[in-house]
């Protein structure tokens, strides 16, 4: 029985199989629609393109099998209410497929009716990134997505290291998303969009006028056109009249701009010259022969008349977009359409929701199309995994002397070349050997060097310089009561910096302050971050919480918080015995003790034994009697008349150095057993005494925020003034213990009260610069500039200007000032030293040199022959000195025996005279 059965079930299957494919067969026609504006630079193109296309693929005998593709178009009319309109007038005519629209906010508005009838819906001219395939499952992209353009566009500012950049863009989907997709790929490069201009999106020339205008009030001169496709080109011809193309601007546009050029024939000479030095991008195009014939039988079908307008890559992606519809229907073994029984549930008026049919085939197509893989017009058509086509990147193009250049090229992962991408893509193994590069770009203004790309100031708007109007340490910074002239250290410091960036820089002081107390420079600093400053020039400490909202330059001078209180030497230990005189007085003191010894050594050596014998001793003596002075110790005493009245001086002198040592010493010993126990930072914080800061100093967040101090310990002071008197009375009487300050303050403080000094080390280092607002490229120039002052050595001379008169502060040693002797107090005690000593030398030279000759006259024998032999008078003279330092070393007992003998006995000699 069971054979029996299986025969007629099979003979069954085999003859519905057989019918089904009879009658569920694709049918002769299919339909597929056209969504576009025919009045637009893209939809003119668009609307030939799909036409051409239409006609080869239904002159194609391999493709659809008999089967006709109808083309039914729909104008949109930009406008996103008629784009609804239209596509469900589509609907009706029960299309496989709709291509377009051109539109991105029309696009977001018929993805939910494509989805809804599983339509699917393949767009060559909808580049809106946010258009999800997760969003719109049946939303296909034939062209790049505008987050592949704008990556380009930021690798292009990248290249040319622009940090800042406007964007002008028209304010719907297409213009907001296009810019937020470039503001993302300019993060990752380290730049930024620094303002965005909206633009409406029916905008007119006043629109245009009012944009422009803010755009050059501006500081960056970068500016990236992001608009719809304009054939007058409003905004080139505007900046062109504003002045504003000129060769410090950059003027980038994305591919709308190529679309706009490809698509006018003939192309004005007009709109070219108000295009000069711009730059483009162009959806890349491989070259083809099948591309190559399409543009001879475009420019063919213009010279008959039957196209008045040029083809664009936006037409070529079109005329792809057919073919890929095409090859995926013919795929299909059937097209049918079925009405929605949600529809018919909900249809309780006139509306005729039976007529939009669900395509029920619909997923099956959308499949086949993400399976498309062919070489059109355009190169490889194939959708990525996110259902956009996979691009080939994009053509740099730059307008110069009337004509399009193309300077590069540029792919994803591969960057700029100058060769396509698909050249590069067949040399993968090499690219480490590939630089980025491209050919020259000639600029507005006809220039090929690199343009600033931006412009910090104009006449029109100059640099808004913020200044602290000081009413204390006004050598710093502070505004002149009668000239109003804004002057001081950091001032002059700025103007000299400004004199060597490489451009003119018009600006304007703007004083901050009521010129009775110190402003905040935490609020000035906020200043310059509010856009209401954009620079702050004055004693600006570097500090952390600053540096977040605000960019500074390099430093132009060390700072930090150092404690001051009233102390003279913290500094004491092993060598503060020396401390009592100055290092100049040490060593003028010494000399005069040698100077004693050898003075005295002189008087005595013929007349006292004791500064006689071996040199070896004598040597000794010599030295150890002059210092043994200064204990009163000294075994030799002096025996000449000359030698007790230099020492009598000596003494004299030598009782007020000593007496005054001894003082000196004794204050600085007793002042440091009486100074304040602080002795750094952590030992003033673990009191409860009161501290002293300075008005609108960053010392007063810190020690709360950062040392965790009460409020109530901190007593705000105003000038020097008010330090030294706090300091004076002390907590005990109003004051303070200790004033934190920065040391450039304290310097200056202390060059005139040097009864008070700095306890401890600085506990805090930074430095003062000037704050710009962020990623001002102004604030890299003055960091430049400010490193060659320091260089060139003209910062400390600036500095020395300032506060050198009549010594530098930070050149004085605060702690032993005060109690530190001078050879300048002691001058006149050793000029009378000096001089008794010295009129004792010529005395006794004198009275030495007269009885050397009279000793000579007497010695000399009656008949000596003269001689006129030089070499005879050069033996007598020396012989002459020989003797002199002979009869010196006599003593002067032996010298008067001689004289005394010689008078009773003529023949005595010099001989007699040394034996006795």
């Amino acid at each position: 029985m069971k054979p029996l059965v299986v025969v007629p079930v099979f003979i069954f299957m085999t003859w519905v199989g057989f019918s089904g494919s009879v009658f569920c067969r694709r049918p002769s026609v299919v339909n597929i629609g056209a969504l576009f504006t025919f009045d637009s630079v893209i939809g003119r193109a668009a609307k030939v393109a799909m036409e051409a296309a239409v006609s080869d693929v239904n002159a194609d005998q391999g493709i659809l099998n008999g089967t006709e593709l109808k083309l039914i178009m729909k104008d949109a009319n930009c406008s996103v209410f008629m784009g609804s309109i239209e596509v469900f007038k589509l609907i009706e005519r029960e299309v496989v497929a709709i291509i377009g629209p051109q539109s991105s906010s029309i696009a977001h508005m018929i993805s939910e009716i494509a989805n809804g009838l599983k339509v699917p819906l393949i767009s060559y001219a909808a580049t809106d990134p946010t258009l999800s395939a997760k969003q719109f499952p049946y939303f296909l992209r034939s062209t790049q997505s505008e987050s592949s353009q704008m990556t380009a566009m930021a690798d292009f500012i990248d290249f040319y290291e622009w940090k800042q950049v406007i964007a002008i863009y028209v304010d719907d989907d297409y213009g907001r998303n296009g810019i937020s997709a470039l503001d993302n790929a300019l993060e990752r490069k380290v730049s930024r969009l620094s303002y965005k201009l909206p633009l409406p999106v029916q905008f007119d020339q006043n629109d245009i006028t009012v944009m422009l205008k803010q755009a050059k009030s501006l500081g960056s001169r970068v500016y990236v056109v992001h608009v719809n496709p304009d054939p007058r080109l409003r905004i080139f011809t505007m900046a062109q009249e504003l002045q504003m193309m000129n060769s410090n601007s950059v003027w980038l546009a994305t591919d709308w701009l190529s679309a706009t050029l490809d698509s006018i024939s003939p192309m004005n000479q007009t709109s070219l010259h108000n295009l000069q030095g711009v730059v483009g991008l162009r959806q890349h195009t491989p070259e083809s022969i099948h591309k190559k014939a399409f543009l001879s039988r475009w420019g063919t079908m213009q010279q008959k008349g039957l196209v008045s307008t040029g083809l664009n890559t936006y037409g070529l992606h079109a005329y792809d977009t057919v073919w890929a519809v095409a090859h995926s229907i013919d795929k299909l073994g059937s097209v049918t359409f079925s009405v929605s029984d949600k529809l018919i549930d909900r249809n309780e008026s006139d509306m005729q929701l039976e007529k939009l049919k669900v395509f029920d085939e619909g997923n099956h197509l959308r499949k086949k199309l993400l399976e498309t893989n062919f070489t059109g017009l355009t190169g490889q058509v194939k959708f990525d995994p996110d259902r956009n086509i996979v691009g080939s990147g994009y053509d740099v193009i730059n307008i110069d002397k009337m004509k399009i250049h193309t300077v590069g090229y540029w792919s994803d992962g591969l960057g700029f070349s100058v060769l396509p991408p698909e050249t590069l893509k067949g040399k993968k193994n090499n690219l480490s050997e590939l630089d980025q590069k491209l050919q020259d770009i000639t600029w507005p203004g006809g220039k090929t060097e690199k343009p600033r790309g931006w412009e910090i100031a104009s006449d029109e708007r100059p640099l808004r310089i913020g200044v602290p109007n000081r009413a204390s340490f006004v050598e710093f910074v502070t505004e002149d009561h009668n000239s109003h002239k804004v002057q001081g250290y950091c001032v002059d410091i700025f103007l000299e910096a400004l004199k060597l960036v490489p451009y003119e820089t018009p600006y304007r002081f703007k004083p901050f302050g009521d010129d009775r107390s110190n402003p905040s420079y935490d609020e000035l600093v906020r200043m310059v971050a509010n856009d209401v400053f954009d620079v702050v020039v004055g004693d600006v400490a570097i500090v952390t919480d600053r540096t977040k909202i605000v960019d500074f330059s390099q430093p132009y001078a060390a700072s930090g918080l150092v404690i001051v209180a009233p102390i003279s030497n913290p500094k004491s230990g092993a060598w503060v015995f020396v401390k009592p005189f100055t290092v100049e007085l040490w060593c003028v003191t010494a000399a005069a003790f040698v100077m004693i010894g050898v003075v005295i050594w002189v008087l005595e050596h013929r007349v006292n034994d004791d500064f006689r014998g071996p040199p070896r001793r004598q040597l000794i003596t010599m030295f150890m009697f002059s210092f043994s002075t200064l204990f009163k110790t000294n075994q030799e005493d002096t025996v000449s008349s000359l030698g007790r009245f230099v020492m009598v001086v000596w003494l004299f002198l030598l009782m007020v150095i000593t007496s005054s040592y001894t003082a000196s010493l004794s204050s600085i010993l007793t002042v440091q057993q009486l100074s304040t126990p602080i002795t750094g930072i952590d030992s003033l914080i673990a009191t409860n005494l009161p501290i002293g800061y300075q008005v609108g100093s960053f010392a007063h967040s810190y020690l709360m925020d950062n040392l965790r101090v009460s409020r109530s310990r901190l007593i705000a002071l105003g000038s020097p003034e008010e330090y030294e008197k706090a300091l004076r009375q002390g907590p005990s009487n109003g004051g303070v213990a200790a004033i934190v300050d920065e040391l450039p303050y304290v310097e200056l403080f202390l060059a005139t009260n040097p009864d008070f000094g700095i306890i401890g080390q600085q506990f805090t280092r930074s430095g003062w610069g000037f704050a710009f607002q962020r990623d001002s490229p102004l604030a890299v120039d003055i960091s430049t500039a400010v490193l060659k002052l320091s260089e060139d050595g003209k910062l400390e001379r600036i500095r020395e200007d300032w506060f050198c008169k009549p010594e530098c502060p930070w050149k004085t040693t605060h702690y032993t000032e005060a109690h530190q002797l001078r050879f300048i107090s002691f001058w006149g005690l050793y000029l009378l030293c000096g001089t008794v000593t010295l009129v004792a030398l010529l005395v006794f030279l004198f009275r030495t040199v007269r009885q050397f000759v009279r000793y000579k006259r007497r010695q000399m024998p009656q008949s000596v022959p003269s001689s006129s032999s030089s070499s005879t008078t050069t033996t007598r003279c020396s012989n002459v000195i020989y003797n002199f330092f002979d009869f010196i070393d006599e003593k002067e007992e032996a010298i008067k025996k001689i004289f005394a003998h010689h008078s009773e006995n003529p023949q005595i000699n010099v001989n007699s005279a040394s034996s006795t």
